[in-house]
């Protein structure tokens, strides 16, 4: 699998933190009338699951494992029966060995039953797992940065994490108390006709009332445990667009109000939880309190007639045995309903993604050669934001190896002007054409290396970490590239092979930053180069450095800067000035610093900041 992993899925939101993409997310169930008996079961179960790979295989085998585990009970109450009966009538205790050994073999063998069930669901759940989280890690890697946005990369993450997790419970669960409840109350029910007709009777009258309930409360739990969900997703996103933006909260002295936000969104995720586990327990309290009345009033028939001599001891202590066995999958089912409803949730979420679509044609595979005689047109460009920000850019074009600042104060556009040129997201209305010709009908992204604010570091290798763009690229080639990004005092100190990242060596905010130039110069065929102020976070001595190993990216390459950094202009052949999401101007840096008024204050403003 690519190196986009749990963690990549940071990377690929971080660069576009301001981000938005029209991405299809469908996911369509057909609506098919449901019978109240089997309403809960449908609401537990998602159509889907039967979908999967795999699982009908695996229907014919849990089935039959369901009827052995009938049988097995079956064969405990009888010859658990017939042992109890023949010591009231005075037999020795060695005299029923065989009906003991019975006992014991049957339930010797439903605890096999159990364990092999257990075992081969386990394997098979995890293996599905496993299949599913890489096919979705695989699609938001090729969806990219852009999917995220919309998703939210907390989301993304925890659906990645913790919802496969869910999924595989779900899974588990679902397959085998299915089955049971299914199979096993049928198979009971049968030899406790035989045993006493009028028992049966009890347990048939009670059964659909136990469901009854499963129904009522099931709907209840099932719109409670989608709203924890949804609070869920929310808290994620919320909390991990926090962490990106406590930098700019504390700027802004604004980090300790917002904290009054995490609270209420985490005390909305705490009620919704609490509320769904409170449903559940009231679910779990009726099914019991119902199989507890229903086998109470078995109980009671048989003993009034067993004193009345109306049955024999056996039949009745049989069917008395049986009838909690009959409740049993039932209870278990409900048991588990919390944990399976969040797995169903879970599971849509993932194929929610699986199932996304791009809106751009998937087909269009035309790669661009950018060099000295090709262009790229922006018109009347824009992009808002639900909360009023964006960019606006009415036209501007540009030819072969030219060097573009993008400058304004904070919140100006920069970065959504950078990402709309790295077409991470879609823009309201205007076009972006190269050589006449839309990027939506070519495959831009392949001719674009891209370096942020903060490089993310994977969990990997420093040899795969720097061979992110090219990971067909020799020893030799990734050496070279270290050097020129000032990392081959790094490279001595720990090896191309030395783990890094989150669960190895950590590097400095400069070392980062070094790794995504050591990127950009293995990528040799991408000469459209985004840079998103990549210098702002740290140091000015760090800052100079990194600057000297940047410039030489520059060659053969159209460059994009975003900064507000001062002495980056002395290398911009033109430079885009923004205010407040408008566009300001477009020149030369002299033919500004000559005419606009604007561009003269900002400089200023950046001056004094230098």
């Amino acid at each position: 699998m690519r190196l986009a992993s749990f963690a990549g899925l940071a990377s690929l939101g971080s660069a576009a933190q301001s981000a938005e993409i029209e991405v299809t997310l469908s996911f369509e169930t057909e609506k098919r009338p449901r019978r109240p008996f089997f309403a809960t079961i449908e609401t537990m179960i998602d159509q889907e699951l039967m979908k999967l790979p795999g699982v009908r295989a695996k229907m014919p085998l849990l089935g039959f494992l369901a009827v052995a585990q009938a049988l097995v009970i079956l064969g405990q109450a009888l010859f658990l029966s017939g042992a109890v009966v023949h010591l009231w009538q005075g037999h020795s205790l060695a005299s029923d060995w065989k009906l003991i050994v019975g006992f014991f073999l049957c339930f010797l063998g439903r605890q096999v039953v159990a364990t092999g069930r257990s075992k081969m669901l386990d394997d098979f759940a995890y293996t599905l797992a496993t299949d599913l989280r890489r096919d979705l890690l695989s699609q938001l890697y090729e969806l990219g940065p852009a999917a995220v946005s919309v998703i939210g990369t907390g989301s993304a993450a925890t659906t990645a994490i913790a919802g496969i997790d869910q999924v595989e419970t779900y899974v588990k669960l679902v397959l085998s108390k299915m089955l049971n409840m299914m199979i096993v109350p049928v198979l009971l029910l049968i030899p406790i006709f035989f045993l006493d007709w009028q028992s049966g009777i009890v347990l048939i009258l009670a059964f659909p009332f136990a469901v009854l309930f499963m129904i009522l409360l099931g709907y209840t739990a099932r719109n409670r445990a989608e709203r924890q969900y949804e609070s869920y997703q929310l808290l994620s996103n919320h909390f991990l667009d926090s962490l990106r933006g406590l930098a700019t909260l504390r700027y802004f002295g604004r980090s300790k109000a917002y904290a009054g936000s995490i609270y209420r969104t985490s005390e909305r995720f705490r009620r919704a939880t609490m509320s769904t586990l409170s449903m559940a327990m009231l679910n779990n309290f009726a099914l019991d309190f119902f199989a507890t009345l229903s086998v109470a009033t078995v109980a009671m028939f048989l003993g009034l007639r067993l004193m009345g001599g109306s049955i024999l001891l056996y039949p009745a202590l049989a069917a008395l045995i049986l009838a909690p066995e009959y409740f049993l999958p039932l209870r278990e089912f409900a048991s588990d309903y919390h944990a399976t409803l969040n797995g169903k949730n879970a599971l849509a979420a993932v194929l929610e993604v699986l199932r996304a679509e791009k809106t751009e044609n998937k087909e269009n595979t035309k790669e661009i050669q950018w060099n000295e005689a090709s262009t790229l047109d922006l018109t009347n460009l824009s992009k808002t934001y639900e909360g009023g920000r964006g960019v606006t850019l009415p036209s501007a074009a540009f030819t072969g190896f030219e060097k573009v600042a993008i400058i304004g104060s904070s919140g100006a556009g920069k970065s959504t002007l950078l990402n709309l040129l790295a077409g991470f997201i879609t823009p309201d209305s205007g076009t972006i054409e190269v050589n006449n010709q839309a990027i939506s009908e070519m495959n831009w992204s392949s001719a674009i290396s891209f370096i942020p604010q903060s490089a993310y570091i994977f969990s990997a290798s420093l040899r795969d970490n720097l061979a992110f763009y090219n990971p067909e690229a020799n020893d030799t080639a990734v050496l070279q590239a270290a050097k020129v990004a000032g990392l081959d005092e790094l490279v001595d100190e720990i090896g191309l092979d030395t783990l890094i990242g989150p669960s190895g060596r950590t590097l400095s905010g400069g070392q980062a930053q070094r790794v995504a130039l050591a990127r950009a110069f293995l990528a040799n065929d991408r000469n459209i180069l985004l840079l998103d102020e990549p210098t702002a976070h740290l140091d000015i001595e760090t800052e100079l450095e990194i600057k000297e190993n940047i410039l030489p990216l520059f060659a053969h390459k159209l460059v994009f800067l975003a900064t507000h950094r001062l002495h980056w202009l002395n290398q911009m052949d033109k430079v885009i000035v923004l205010n407040n999401g408008q566009f300001e101007a477009i020149g030369s840096p002299a033919e500004l610093a000559a005419t606009n008024t604007y561009y003269q204050q900002l400089t200023q403003e950046m001056r004094g900041q230098a």
